[in-house]
């Protein structure tokens, strides 16, 4: 979770730094110049409107943040869906999602400064004093550096510098000694064993109270950490140490990021996505924009804006100028090899990336930005919210959304810069679609999938922390803040930092190291500020131009132009083999491997595995070759694992008070109604009895015409499928007997069949976990009338119920299994082979993608492909693209914390009491649909 965006200017730079006050001057100028124009492609928004969506993001804010104190707080998040607090230790592991965890009241600190930029002082007040009151910072957790300096020490810090600002003004926040502050040092100080490393580079997590390598720490041994996770510290560590006069955490963060820049790729200039932390060696060699690195390249800039050293901005250029020859594929930023930056590394992009456009306003190069802000726009347009991944062709590859504010963080400075009141109609899209598909009664929750609608049981504190502020600002005029936010710049997470400290406690040494090593190209400082009359030369349809010929690609889905076509291949020689044509026992196809590098080892199990070795092969394009051919094998291989996979389903609750809000994601049958061919099933819910379902039902009339609830066990899914429909149940939904089991920790579950013909079953199976099952357990005991509805995925809520007429969203079903290819040797192995993958991306950069660089896919030992693969995407040479059918494959993990034993305990509310809560957020919300939201 790495964010771009500066809120002080649009990447100012001088050649020698200037004074403060004239770089402040020279920035609030190039602001207003850029402000200054729109473009007549779309009407300018009334005051009136923006205050009315202005207000419409407060209202939301209010409910996310509300819901949080009153169900949640002093736990770190809120689980909207089951209204109570995420404690570390009370809830299954998530694994790395996890680290971000710390018993800290994270929401809260997070959402400090956001308070502030709302005008919410006197909560802001109260919510310093609790900070102060309950938070404890030394508690025996292992919590990651990275989400623990961007969340909470720069939620401190953003919390301080609007607290002294606020006090300076001589209404609020009188009694404030700097106590944040001295939160923030005392943080700060926790952190810093994790930099007891040869390299510099800090250790990726620590214990709060034990810190690194003592055995009580329960971490230390890690080897490896993600580019963003090293780079992303000398924002905050920097202002710490301007603040306090404590030099060393500037110090500390500094030799870390020359560190960084020391090891990047001299030939390319590109940095890797993961690092050993003590040799500095590269250990995932693909780079991009999006996770694991985007951070890095944000940190890189507006450390040169905060702190005034020019190594920072040459750093940057650099890095820049090797993004925009390699990574940038207008309007697609697809991921590279560091050593070969003309091979692309991945088919697919990740959501993270979304903070890219913002980042290049800030450089100043605003062309590019719109283009790529435009392609993203286009797929949440499709999707409803951006995947987490998604491919080139711009179908589904992960499928979640935990409410990520990249995208409208590049929508509010691309406003800023330009000034077109378009960027205010996405901005009001997003407002539309948050309260549409996100709402629920207690806060705002994830999706688990885009395509089908439901939800998971999560609301991110970066979501309080950025999305409510960016979308704020966008609809503000400057009267709207309480106080000037040009003083200010945001740090990845959206905290605030004073311009101020750029002539504060300067004690810190600025040996320029860059130019010891490289050769600036001086052109890449004609982009540092947006000037306008350049950008918009007398022609105010000038962004309309540049987003107009992407208005379809999304909806073409067959973008020619993005992959680079071999020389041998333009010149008319025979197209490379391709994976999907490949025959073990084909004679030429061999000649072919061997020369791309490729060698065939055949196991005494009959299977056939494939190495690539690109020093073998005869000549740099047929390795190059070879490892696309490698790539598409290994997608090939995990397509065809999932062929008997079938996608989830929905169990959404449409009775009253609930009218579709809540959305379960459900596991499909192998046998009864497919729900993806048919008309959803919709009906009340009854218990069966026995409740296992296995014998004949003793209250047939109970469950006659309606939806019966079985648990699981004792006997096959089948037969408690031909046992309800006996009793005259429309539809079944079992519910799984392992207590505390979720969808959120566990792979999706499929319900196979007996063995026998299962063709008499015409009814509905879904399977829930004991999680998901457990909240319409919890309707019937409070309304014993709960009606649902059975469908392969989520429909709009219910007119009659809310008087509302809204149309079916379009889902993309589509799904591509992800690939990790690295550079030098891979390995194919071709049957059988686990996907290694994640399922999702995680806000903490380490796990957001595989880091396996072995490799493997399938072959029957006939040597064909087992399946003939008309069906499989795959990105092709000439521009061709077919298409998949439905999959999904959910990954995920749990394991148990290793000291379950906290002292807080849930705050689990009875539903009636919740219910009791929601009548004011309906009617609100009813009044908000009325107005077109």
């Amino acid at each position: 979770m790495s964010e771009a965006g500066g809120g002080r200017g649009f990447g100012y730079s001088v050649p020698q730094r200037a004074p403060w006050s004239l770089v402040a001057a020279t920035a609030a100028l190039c602001l207003v110049s850029a402000t200054s124009v729109w473009t007549a492609g779309a009407s300018p928004m009334s005051r009136e409107e923006k205050q009315k969506l202005g207000n419409q993001v407060l209202e939301m804010f209010d409910h996310a943040y509300g819901n949080y104190m009153e169900h949640a707080y002093p736990a770190d998040e809120l689980m909207p869906l089951t209204c109570r607090g995420r404690v570390r230790g009370q809830e299954p592991s998530r694994g790395d999602v996890d680290d971000a965890l710390g018993k800290f009241s994270l929401t809260l600190i997070d959402s400090l400064d956001t308070l502030v930029v709302l005008n919410k002082t006197k909560e802001f007040e109260d919510a310093v004093r609790k900070v102060l009151r309950d938070v404890n910072l030394d508690n025996d957790v292992v919590v990651s550096v990275f989400e623990t300096n961007i969340r909470v020490l720069g939620g401190l810090l953003g919390g301080h510098s609007l607290a002294i600002m606020l006090k300076e003004k001589g209404e609020y926040m009188q009694w404030y000694n700097d106590e944040l502050l001295q939160m923030a040092k005392q943080l700060g100080y926790k952190l810093l064993p994790a930099f007891n490393t040869t390299s510099g580079l800090p250790y990726p997590r620590i214990n709060l109270k034990f810190g690194i390598r003592k055995p009580e720490a329960r971490t230390g041994t890690e080897t490896d950490t993600c580019t963003a996770c090293a780079g992303t510290l000398i924002l905050e560590f920097a202002a710490l140490s301007r603040f306090t006069g404590a030099t060393i955490f500037e110090e500390y963060a500094r030799k870390a990021l020359d560190f960084l820049w020391e090891k990047r790729q001299r030939s390319s200039n590109l940095v890797g996505v993961t690092i050993n932390i003590h040799t500095g060696d590269w250990v995932r060699k693909d780079s991009g924009v999006g996770a694991g690195i985007d951070s890095y390249y944000e940190y890189l800039l507006k450390a040169y804006v905060l702190l005034g050293d020019d190594s920072f901005l040459e750093r940057f250029n650099t890095h820049y100028d090797a993004i925009m020859r390699y990574i940038s594929q207008p309007p697609l930023l697809l991921d590279v090899h560091i050593h070969k930056p003309m091979l692309n590394a991945r088919t697919w992009m990740d959501a993270l990336l979304a903070f890219f456009p913002g980042l290049q306003v800030l450089k100043g190069d605003i062309r590019p930005a719109i283009e790529t802000h435009e392609m993203l726009y286009q797929v949440i347009k499709k999707h409803n919210f951006l995947p987490e991944a998604f491919t080139t062709d711009f179908r589904v590859h992960w499928a979640q959304h935990p409410l990520r504010p990249e995208f409208a963080e590049s929508t509010y400075f691309l406003y800023k810069a330009t000034g077109d009141p378009y960027y205010l109609e996405v901005g009001k899209t997003l407002i539309e679609n948050l309260n549409k598909y996100a709402r629920v009664p207690c806060g705002f929750a994830a999706m688990k999938d885009v395509r089908t609608g439901s939800h998971e049981d999560r609301m991110d504190s970066f979501f309080l922390a950025e999305m409510f502020k960016y979308l704020y600002l966008l609809f503000a005029d400057k009267e709207d803040v309480i106080f000037d936010i040009e003083d200010y710049i945001f740090t990845t997470e959206a905290h605030l930092l004073p311009l101020w400290l750029s002539t504060t406690n300067q004690r810190i040494s600025k040996k320029n190291t860059t130019s010891e090593y490289t050769e600036l190209d001086d052109s890449n400082f004609d982009w540092t500020c947006p000037n306008t009359q350049i950008l918009f030369p007398n022609d105010p349809l000038y962004a309309q131009s540049i987003r107009e010929p992407l208005k379809n690609v999304v909806d073409k889905s067959c973008p020619r132009g993005i992959i680079r076509v071999e020389e041998s291949f333009r010149s008319g020689a025979k197209p490379p083999l391709r994976a999907r044509d490949f025959m073990a026992t084909n004679p030429e196809h061999l000649e072919i491997l061997k020369k791309m590098g490729v060698s065939l080892i055949h196991l005494k199990d009959g299977r056939v595995q494939l190495v690539q070795h690109a020093i073998q092969a005869a000549s740099s394009i047929d390795a190059e070759d070879g490892l696309r051919f490698m790539q598409e094998m290994i997608e090939l291989s995990s397509q065809q694992q999932k062929e008997q996979q079938l996608p989830p389903r929905a169990v959404q609750i449409v009775s009253h008070p609930f009218f579709g809000r809540v959305v379960l994601t459900a596991g499909p049958a192998q046998f009864g109604l497919d729900l993806s061919k048919h008309k959803e099933t919709r009906g009340f819910v009854a218990s069966s009895k026995p409740y296992n379902g296995c014998s004949e039902l003793t209250n047939p009339e109970a469950v006659m015409g309606k939806i019966a609830l079985i648990q699981r066990g004792q006997c096959m899914f089948a037969e408690k499928a031909r046992n309800i429909q006996n009793a005259g149940a429309i539809g079944g939904i079992v519910i799984d007997d392992n207590e505390g089991s979720s969808s959120d920790t566990a792979p999706l579950f499929q319900m196979a069949g007996d063995g026998k013909d299962t063709d008499d079953i015409t009814i509905p199976m879904l399977f829930l976990f004991s999680k998901e099952g457990s909240i319409i357990l919890d309707a019937i005991r409070e309304y014993e009338e709960v009606e649902v509805l059975l469908s392969d995925k989520a429909k709009d809520r219910d007119p009659e119920m809310e008087n509302e007429e809204q149309p079916s969203s379009e889902n993309d079903s589509q799904n591509q299994s992800a690939e990790q290819i690295a550079s030098g040797s891979q390995e194919v192995d071709l049957v059988g082979q686990e996907s290694p993958e994640e399922s999702s991306l995680n806000s903490h950069p380490e796990s957001l993608s595989p880091a396996d660089t072995d490799n493997a896919a399938s072959i029957s030992p006939s040597g064909q492909n087992s399946n003939p693969t008309e069906n499989h995407e795959t990105t092709s040479l000439d521009g061709e693209c077919t298409d998949l059918d439905n999959q999904l494959q959910e990954q995920s993990e749990t394991e148990e914390d290793s000291n379950p034993n906290v002292s807080w305990g849930k705050k689990v509310q009875p539903i009636d009491s919740i219910l009791a809560d929601w009548n004011e957020d309906i009617e609100a919300f009813e009044m908000m649909e009325k107005d077109e939201l």
